[in-house]
């Protein structure tokens, strides 16, 4: 079962599907309502982010979504959709409840191979309280934003972890999935001044936490932006991959305007479970597809 979380509520959710049987609907509703004490289903999908194009500049995109200025030189110059790691189910959708912030989404891991044959995937049910909006469009996989701010926490997943340990698994093994030349905060160059301050195990002894500081270039000014970041990573039952949550703010607003305080609770109510058994086909969501 999910954990409680002291300063968050803690993630949950149902992810729909028109194929999905009846015995099917409540076992994932009976699932998701005794995992947390603060079950809830989620009904809406949150409709106020606005869909991002395709090139961007880091700082609008950091902020909006998306690049300020129509597809000129500089717009082109931008890079596609970032890489997560993150394969959505089929039949799923990436869901946030309005009034309590919960977000859950359901996601194929790898799964922990026996006797030699090659892994398989498994579903697993990603959840965390976010104060910010859902980021919908087809450069965001799992993704919650401030768009005045930049504020902002994302799901990502990374290679394979050959059958690690959480807690024996190097910093450096996060960081290739979360600074690669693909990544989220890479669009016009590899981020520079990347430290880890902190890195440990948090209460339950589940998740890793990895507390961080790197800078980003502005494609607008060419100048390097210092921002903060809290990265919690967890390897769920049965699976062979690390499912991480990443929440940053520019290092500017990290204590003067609260913003550590927000993502430090936003992280804490991470979890990162097996989903349970029903009838769907387990298979990854086609790109750019809603159910």
């Amino acid at each position: 079962v999910l954990p409680s979380s002291s300063s968050c509520r803690g993630a949950a959710g149902i992810c729909r599907n028109a194929h999905i049987s009846d015995n099917d609907q409540y076992d994932r509703r009976s699932f998701m309502f005794t995992s947390t004490a603060a079950m809830i289903p989620f009904l809406i999908l949150n409709q106020e982010a606005a869909v991002a194009d395709d090139s961007m500049d880091v700082d609008n995109f950091l902020k909006m979504g998306s690049v300020s200025q129509p597809m000129g030189v500089s717009g082109q110059a931008g890079k596609g959709k970032p890489v997560t790691g993150v394969v959505l189910r089929d039949g799923s959708e990436v869901l946030r409840e309005s009034r309590s912030g919960e977000v859950v989404a359901e996601i194929l891991v790898k799964s922990r191979s026996d006797g030699g044959d090659a892994s398989t995937t498994v579903p697993v049910l990603a959840g965390f309280s976010s104060p910010w909006s859902l980021a919908t469009g087809t450069i965001f996989d799992v993704e919650c934003r401030d768009a005045k701010t930049g504020d902002g926490a994302f799901l990502a997943v990374t290679e394979e972890t050959n059958s690690k340990k959480i807690e024996d698994i190097p910093s450096s093994f996060f960081l290739d999935r979360l600074f690669s030349n693909t990544g989220r905060f890479s669009f016009y160059g590899t981020p520079t001044d990347i430290k880890v301050k902190k890195s440990y195990m948090n209460d339950e002894g589940s998740n890793r936490i990895l507390e961080l500081s790197f800078s980003t270039l502005s494609q607008s000014t060419q100048t390097e932006i210092p921002r903060n970041a809290i990265l919690s990573a967890t390897i769920p039952q049965g699976t062979n991959q690390v499912v991480m949550l990443v929440a940053s703010a520019s290092a500017n607003r990290w204590r003067k305007s609260g913003s550590e305080s927000i993502i430090r609770d936003v992280i804490t109510s991470y979890r990162a479970i097996p989903a349970p058994k029903t009838n769907m086909k387990v298979r990854a969501k086609e790109q750019g597809r809603s159910s």
